[in-house]
């Protein structure tokens, strides 16, 4: 699914234009990227979290000529799924699927 296509189908169900929609779609990414700019969480439960995590300074290759070069420490951003949505995704109901135990 695509932005345009998100923007698609609320405008649909809630039968507004697809530019209130946009600018709505819009306002709401606008305020996640503004959160982890500052470094702070966007908590979206039961749906998941958005998180800035530090790169360390790591040495790399060049796959061209195989020199060593150095990739600076950097923030990145990710994304931690909620429980609702990765039982939605593997469509478990919530309990654990096998024979007990734990995992390894």
């Amino acid at each position: 699914m695509t932005k345009a296509d998100l923007i698609e189908t609320l405008a649909t169900e809630q039968e507004m234009s697809r530019r209130q929609v946009g600018e709505i779609v819009d306002m709401f990414l606008d305020e996640i990227k503004t959160a982890l700019k500052k470094g702070d969480k966007v908590a979206l439960t039961p749906f998941g979290s958005f998180v800035v995590r530090q790169r360390r300074k790591r040495e790399g290759r060049n796959p061209k000529t195989g020199e060593t070069i150095t990739i600076a420490a950097r923030k990145v951003p990710a994304f931690q799924a909620g429980k609702a949505l990765k039982d939605a995704v593997s469509g478990s109901s919530g309990g654990r699927s096998g024979k007990g135990g734990r995992r390894r």
